[in-house]
């Protein structure tokens, strides 16, 4: 099989701002798998919490693109020799999904028929960047016209938190749910949630940073279901999250791929924790991956996309709310790599 990789700047319609990082731009890497005249695409969106660059998940697949071998059905060989290297998750991510879209390509079936999964799962949330109350409440009554969840990022060191949360709360009564990204202490989440839940917040986002020692006694303490998202990878990962949270937020370019992300949800509801699926800042043809995952979460955060100022890899769809892969095979993304 050829691979082939290149970085994509993907520019976006506001800026990005969340407790850590304000950015106008995402940078991925879009990589090809030709096999027998079809070629399956898949993304990569590294972020630098996770010591992983676009130049660093380039460079992972130009230098073990030949671990793939030349049978693109052979995915768990595949992973398996991949998961033999540490780090880089991003890229694995986009590696797996290559050989879902050349393997729906092969077969003229799209990837979620593979899978024996529906096209599409429950309501994508709407993203409400960190700004002041005031800001946050106008964007969200916007959004509320034509989302039906809304996710609100927090964090902010002026202390006005619950504040947002309240202003927007008067605007929607749409279903709310809060990502703190890691920000708050201890103490600040104890007070935090405690109001969170008189404004009927469905749960709330990595509140404490990942590993914090207290995390297993801020779920026992909180009233609010609490997901984590910076804690939760792999699968390992999932027996140490059942201890701390009541959730996991699962992310391809956190697990390695589709069929890790498959196994994490499946590991998280033995352990009867709720699953959602996440995103990074991706084009259509990211999130068309992480829509493989969705019929199988309780929650979606699959708005990578529609946070675009103009989305490069059209075949997702926002329909009443819910993020639809097109019918085409494969991941059923247009893509043109040149």
């Amino acid at each position: 099989m050829e691979v082939e990789a290149r970085i994509v700047r993907l520019e976006l319609a506001e800026t990005f701002v969340i407790a850590r990082d304000a950015t106008d731009f995402a940078d991925v890497v879009q990589v090809a798998i030709t096999h027998e005249n079809a070629t399956g695409y898949g993304e990569a969106a590294p972020v630098d919490r996770y010591d992983e660059s676009p130049k660093s998940a380039k460079r992972f697949v130009e230098e073990h693109g030949s671990l793939l071998g030349d049978d693109p059905f052979a995915l768990e060989d595949v992973g398996e020799r991949l998961a033999t290297i540490p780090g880089e998750q991003a890229a694995k991510a986009a590696l797996d999904a290559a050989l879902h879209d050349l393997q729906g390509k092969l077969l003229g079936l799209p990837a979620a028929r593979l899978l024996g999964l529906p096209r599409s799962g429950p309501p994508t949330s709407w993203t409400i960047w960190l700004g002041d109350p005031a800001d946050m409440a106008r964007r969200a009554e916007t959004a509320a016209r034509s989302y039906r969840r809304l996710k609100l990022k927090l964090g902010g060191a002026d202390g006005l938190d619950v504040e947002r949360v309240r202003a927007v709360r008067s605007v929607t009564d749409l279903p709310l749910q809060v990502d703190v990204n890691e920000a708050w202490t201890f103490d600040e989440a104890v007070d935090a949630l405690g109001q969170l839940d008189d404004l009927g917040v469905a749960y709330c986002e990595q509140p404490l940073r990942a590993g914090d020692e207290k995390g297993r006694e801020l779920r026992d303490r909180s009233t609010v279901p609490i997901f984590v998202d910076e804690d939760c990878h792999v699968l390992a990962d999932v027996a140490r999250c059942a201890e701390i949270a009541h959730g996991v937020n699962i992310k391809l370019a956190k697990s390695g791929g589709i069929r890790e992300a498959i196994r994490v949800v499946h590991a998280a509801r033995a352990l009867r924790l709720g699953v959602m699926v996440g995103c990074m800042l991706e084009s259509g043809l990211g999130i068309a991956a992480a829509c493989c995952v969705a019929p199988l979460c309780d929650y979606v955060d699959l708005d990578g996309n529609l946070l675009l100022r103009e989305d490069p890899c059209p075949g997702v769809d926002l329909v009443d709310g819910v993020q639809v892969p097109a019918t085409a095979p494969g991941l059923g993304v247009a893509v043109a790599f040149e």
